[in-house]
């Protein structure tokens, strides 16, 4: 199976859900999008494909998200775009394309939903046990 990660290595979220995919037997694209940010139209098709607004796609901890203002029900999809794109670290994570769909995976197991298999359980860094489907 192919797949693509949209990773931040510093997440515990997103390093979860690379190893849930290397468990699984897969050896994933990986693409460290705060480092190389996905183009505007491969980012409104992965927000899109995962059945997301944008404003869903954008992740406000640990952001310049209060500080921009992105808050404001007046911030329009094109502003959260150009603001996720300017500022990569907006980009919720990690979003996981496989040739069954892609997902924002949040929490780290739904990324099962587009795998074909998982052999054996898996247990995350904080000791929770993913069980095996």
């Amino acid at each position: 199976m192919n797949a693509t990660i949209y990773h931040n290595p510093e997440c515990g979220t997103s390093r979860n859900t690379l190893a849930l995919l290397r468990h699984a037997g897969i050896e994933p694209t990986v693409i460290e999008y705060v480092i190389t940010p996905p183009a505007l139209s491969t980012l409104i098709g992965l927000i899109a494909d995962a059945g997301l607004t944008v404003r869903q796609a954008v992740r406000e901890k640990g952001t310049p998200f209060a500080e921009l203002g992105l808050g404001d029900s007046a911030v329009t999809d094109n502003q959260l775009l150009e603001a996720m794109l300017a500022h990569p670290i907006l980009i919720n994570r990690p979003f996981v394309v496989t040739d069954r769909g892609t997902r924002l995976c949040r929490p780290s197991e739904v990324v099962l939903e587009i795998l074909s298999s998982l052999p054996e359980d898996f247990i995350k860094e904080d000791g929770e046990v993913v069980q095996a489907k």
